[in-house]
């Protein structure tokens, strides 16, 4: 499935939204494909790719991205791990440190799915010692990234002397293999293209600098998983890299209001009512904290045909609209909208409805909104 018109202006409208209770979060699987398709084209090859799944928590997206060549997939909790591996992905990563009972999780992750490589990031040196030891206990060998600190503060070692120690130790305890390093600049965003490859190049210098000091204790990182959304374009042009971006998927206003160089299409849209109208000027839509994501400043979410608005307030089930276009609203009409941050708007959703021709013909289960599956 293809999209056949990517810049028709009703590509999201719904011709049977009256079968669909609001507030829901609509999919449209031509435009993931679409997506996916693009993403590749980047990459230049599939191989190169650990998209994230935390963006959608959908296995349909996962196996989307498989029928397009993607095997390798990048997690943030054991339960998005076991969705993608459920869909057989050959790798994961599961892109947090493993501590308290997740560590024994990991292990039974690894056991459930032997035909998934399932591997770790680490940056501690008590926690690849707990590595090992459950790695030995279990007779499991276990796959750990060094994760690498270039400049986010939130995660990870510095490179020099400290993260050499640690990278040593996961190539010489027994029961780890060293996978290489894992790479995130999560705090490069910058919205021009230049500033921003600029930024992400200096970033990444201090990792090849590393790189080089490996390969001089006669140790070879063998490979490199690097970035997010936003420097995915500058890493993809770094021959010995691989990439995990995962909003680009899903898209969202934030992304393409920002990062105007990468061309992907929005593909979730929030549908909600008008529920009440308290003022001339006001109205309020069912769209509270429980349907879109409040972590950000508002605006939260374009209104696709609403221009000027202001939000007056937001709570669990509302959202309260103030606008110029009210007197032309009435109650109980339908309003479509893009959200701001896509990846926890989709986390408030358990299921989505799918749209395909401007018809909706079905849901997807977001399974790995869960803290826990089975494992």
């Amino acid at each position: 499935m293809t999209n056949k018109n990517p810049d028709s202006p009703d590509w999201f409208i719904v011709r049977n939204a009256d079968e669909i209770s609001s507030p829901a979060l609509l999919v449209y699987p031509d435009r993931i494909e679409e997506n996916i398709t693009r993403m590749i084209a980047i990459a230049g090859n599939a191989g190169r790719l650990w998209p994230h799944v935390k963006t959608h928590k959908m296995a349909e997206v996962v196996r989307l991205q498989m029928k397009q060549g993607i095997n390798k997939f990048k997690c943030a909790t054991i339960a998005e791990a076991e969705m993608a591996a459920n869909c057989g992905a050959s790798d994961l990563i599961l892109a947090i440190q493993p501590v308290g009972p997740n560590i024994g999780r990991f292990f039974k992750l690894k056991q459930k799915f032997p035909g998934t490589r399932i591997s770790c990031i680490a940056d501690s040196e008590d926690i690849i010692r707990q590595l090992s030891a459950m790695s030995v206990q279990l007779n499991l060998p276990a796959d750990v990234w060094l994760d690498i600190n270039c400049g986010m503060n939130r995660t990870g070692i510095v490179p020099g002397p400290d993260a050499l120690k640690l990278f040593r130790l996961l190539t010489e305890l027994p029961g780890l293999n060293c996978s290489g390093l894992h790479v995130y600049d999560g705090h490069i965003h910058d919205a021009d293209y230049a500033v921003r490859e600029d930024k992400c190049n200096e970033a990444f210098a201090g990792v090849e600098k590393f790189i080089g000091e490996l390969r001089k204790e006669g140790l070879n990182p063998d490979n490199v998983v690097a970035g997010g959304t936003p420097s995915f374009p500058v890493h993809a042009l770094r021959p010995n890299v691989d990439c995990s971006p995962g909003t680009l998927l899903l898209w969202d206003y934030k992304s393409s209001e920002t990062f105007r160089d990468m061309k992907f299409l929005q593909a979730a849209i929030l549908l909600t009512r008008v529920i009440s109208k308290p003022a001339p000027d006001t109205i309020c839509i069912d769209l509270g904290h429980k349907a879109v994501a409040s972590e950000m400043p508002h605006p939260r979410i374009k209104i696709m045909g609403i221009e000027n608005f202001s939000v007056t307030n937001h709570s669990e089930e509302h959202m309260v609209l103030r606008t110029d276009e009210a007197l032309s609203i009435k109650t109980g009409d339908l309003l479509y909208c893009i959200p701001f941050h896509i990846c926890p708007t989709a986390d408030r959703h358990e299921f989505v409805t799918v749209v395909n021709d401007n018809t909706a013909i079905g849901q997807w289960k977001v399974e790995a909104r869960k803290r826990k599956i089975t494992i």
